[in-house]
């Protein structure tokens, strides 16, 4: 046998102690947005270092200004670093449980069920995002050490907890331990499949520029009998404003938005077309059925690599029970834009604000809160990263896995890229239906089982 095949087998063989490792961790109460779980969340970073230390890391628990980050580093003496160094990260960190009532066993008590005749899942807050995914590549590293002595490549850890409240004290970090963080690439764990039977590799992830803004008119609140139809309605303004960034062909109007999206490549749109996502498929799932995206588009284009606007909170004026004629003296939004290719978010957010500026009445005036702001990453389709994953994905799945884009923003990748210098390698094992953030997460044994060996393959891979 090879000393991969020696590998595998070792994970087979010892898969119930690898499910034990993760029930302790899962056992954890590590909530870091709630400040009466900071000592769970310690204990948890504790219990991870004791973990990756026990195979051979390199490891201690760093303080930041919220919740401390675990480090670990596991290089081959002697090699002259002509061996690939690659920085793993993940997060150790979990949602809320609320509301408790929805849960069908305690949330910090893990089990194995079958969720349906012949799958059985591990149950439990975290199962999923991001302890089980991150205990893949952790329990391969395991592997790797207990049957060859040693990692096939070099590996530093950075394992953080408070990816779950906005990971606001790693990018100081990170900045400041540049030097130990150094590595040829990042991989990350925090994704999802296609499906139960088909891998990813998440090449690209789109940027975000988050902004609230505020319309005042009046120096208080007005009668609605007695000013209405003479005084300004913030309300009103600012919904006429937001309603003009977008036209009937779901094209966004702010000037200049479109400068640095490019067209997906014809190859990719072709392999995208033969996964057959339907409408029916992606919206149904939420009592939906049309997408709403620029006309002409494929809905996967729509979700992965077309720029998006969105309102995502709008009020104002009385909300209670009942009724209050009132006309308000100001009115606030909260929209975002999601980044595609070379779009510049510090000029989409210039041109969101005069945009809203030059259509207000002389009456208004108008102040912004400028929330996120982070470019969109793509991994080069030529990437030998990329290549090599892919290699040993098909292997192990007996599937060609899918390259896709991610909708969604991981700030912590831009930072890699902008602070490090490096690529990010995504490939993570999560579904649609592991109820990630909701009561019930669970995360699929063949998930957990399958991840760890790809991971396996993926490092052996990446030795060369």
């Amino acid at each position: 046998m090879s000393e991969l095949d020696q590998v595998l087998s070792h994970l087979d063989a010892n898969l119930d102690a690898a499910v034990e490792r993760l029930f302790a961790l899962l056992r954890l109460q590590s909530i870091s947005t709630d400040p009466a779980y900071k000592a769970e969340c310690v204990k948890t970073a504790e219990h991870l270092r004791a973990d990756v230390a026990s195979i051979g890391f390199e490891a201690s628990v760093r303080p930041t200004k919220g919740h401390p980050v675990v480090m670990g580093h596991a290089k081959h003496k002697g090699n002259g670093g002509k061996r690939p160094h690659l920085l793993f990260y993940g997060h150790y960190d979990v949602q809320p449980v609320d509301p408790l009532s929805l849960w069908h066993s305690p949330p910090f008590e893990p089990r194995i069920a079958e969720v349906e005749p012949g799958r059985k899942a591990i149950l439990a807050r975290g199962a999923c995002d991001d302890k089980g995914q991150a205990m893949t590549f952790i329990e391969a590293c395991r592997a790797w050490k207990a049957v060859t002595g040693s990692l096939p490549v070099d590996i530093t850890l950075l394992v953080e907890g408070e990816e779950e409240c906005g990971s606001i004290n790693l990018p100081a970090f990170v900045e400041a331990n540049k030097a130990e963080l150094k590595a040829d690439a990042a991989l990350v764990c925090d994704t999802g499949m296609w499906d139960r039977s088909t891998p990813a590799i998440t090449s690209t992830l789109r940027g975000m520029v988050y902004e609230e803004v505020k319309i005042k008119a009046a120096d208080r609140d007005l009668h609605s009998g007695i000013f209405g139809g003479a005084a300004a309605n913030p309300i009103n303004v600012l919904t006429r404003i937001l309603g003009g960034l977008r036209n009937e062909e779901g094209r966004i109007l702010l000037p200049g938005f479109y400068e640095g999206v490019h067209e997906t490549p014809s190859q990719l749109k072709a392999d995208w077309a033969a996964l057959k996502l339907t409408p029916e498929q992606f919206l149904g799932q939420v009592g939906l059925s049309l997408p709403v995206g620029e006309k002409g588009r494929e809905l996967i284009e729509m979700i992965q690599s077309r720029p998006t606007c969105d309102i995502n909170g709008i009020w104002g004026g009385y909300t209670g029970e009942g009724s209050k004629t009132v006309i308000p003296s100001e009115a606030s939004a909260k929209v975002s834009f999601r980044l595609v290719g070379d779009q510049d978010p510090k000029k989409i957010a210039a041109s969101f604000e005069k945009f809203i500026r030059d259509r207000l009445p002389a009456d208004c005036k108008a102040a912004f809160i400028h929330h996120t702001n982070s470019r969109a990453l793509e991994l080069p389709a030529d990437s030998p990263l990329l290549m090599k994953a892919r290699e040993a994905l098909l292997s192990e799945w007996g599937k060609a896995p899918v390259t896709i884009g991610s909708g969604g923003s991981v700030p912590i990748v831009g930072d890699f890229k902008r602070m490090l210098g490096i690529d990010s390698l995504l490939v993570g094992f999560g579904l649609d239906d592991d109820r990630v953030h909701s009561p019930n997460e669970k995360y699929d044994m063949s998930s957990f089982q399958h991840g760890m060996r790809s991971w396996a393959r993926i490092l052996g891979a990446l030795a060369s």
